[in-house]
């Protein structure tokens, strides 16, 4: 046998291991394809059984059919949110809380899961969980209610500049003027109060905690000033003046 024989017997074993991976990508592209479209199938499947599960109010159906897709895939949030939304919805809050601090650990800039993570934490009572999630929710946001609660859980947990700080931003807002809070007033009653007239009543509220009667009764009157009728700063004015 030549050189050139050689060199011919080699080009074709070369020519003929190429065309043996060309094929062999193309039947793993065919199997992606496959498998991506099984995969479609199923996920729109399971998405037409959770949309029938609502419809029909069967929570404990919906909820197994959003954890098949968490676990189908991993990478797509929105079957989480859908979840987390769930529970919050159903007043399921331990599984809300849970499930959305999960969540945050993929994605810590999840408004959603902030939000459920932060209200289902109040909830339980777990104010000191609860009030960094509301902090983190504001700076993302920049919802004002969302600061407002924040300041709220701040004079329970008596941290007391931290939510002068904090009503201080709302009050300059120009949107807390506009925006309303409900307060309840039995009977099934609620009063709508400007923001700003509920921060400044909230401002009292902080002074009183601190022991400063003179700077409260001018912060309820601030209150007052902005909504007459609001009929709890009404009554905390009168207890401490």
């Amino acid at each position: 046998m030549n050189c050139k024989q050689v060199s011919l017997i080699a080009c074709l074993l070369l020519g003929t291991v190429g065309l043996v991976e060309a094929q062999e990508q193309q039947a793993q592209q065919q199997e992606g394809q496959e498998i991506s479209e099984t995969l479609r199938r199923r996920n729109e499947a399971d998405q037409r059984v959770y949309q029938l599960a609502l419809r029909y109010n069967d929570l404990s159906a919906a909820r197994v059919k959003l954890l098949e897709l968490i676990e189908r895939n991993p990478n797509n949030t929105r079957y989480a949110e859908l979840l987390v939304s769930l529970y919050f919805e159903n007043n399921q809050f331990g599984a809300a809380a849970v499930s959305a601090l999960d969540l945050l650990e993929r994605d810590d800039r999840n408004l959603v899961a902030l939000e459920v993570a932060a209200y289902s934490l109040e909830q339980l009572g777990a104010l000191d969980r609860a009030l960094p999630q509301f902090e983190r929710l504001y700076l993302l946001s920049n919802d004002i209610f969302t600061l407002y609660r924040t300041a709220t859980l701040q004079l329970q947990l008596e941290k007391h500049e931290e939510a002068l700080n904090s009503i201080s931003m709302i009050v300059r807002d120009r949107k807390s003027a506009e925006e309303k809070i409900g307060f309840n007033l039995g009977d099934n009653q609620t009063q709508e109060i400007s923001l700003r007239a509920a921060a400044l009543n909230l401002k009292g509220l902080v002074y009183v905690a601190q022991g400063s009667k003179s700077d409260a009764v001018a912060a309820f009157q601030e209150a007052l000033a902005l909504e007459p009728e609001f009929r709890l700063a009404q009554e905390n004015l009168k207890e401490n003046s």
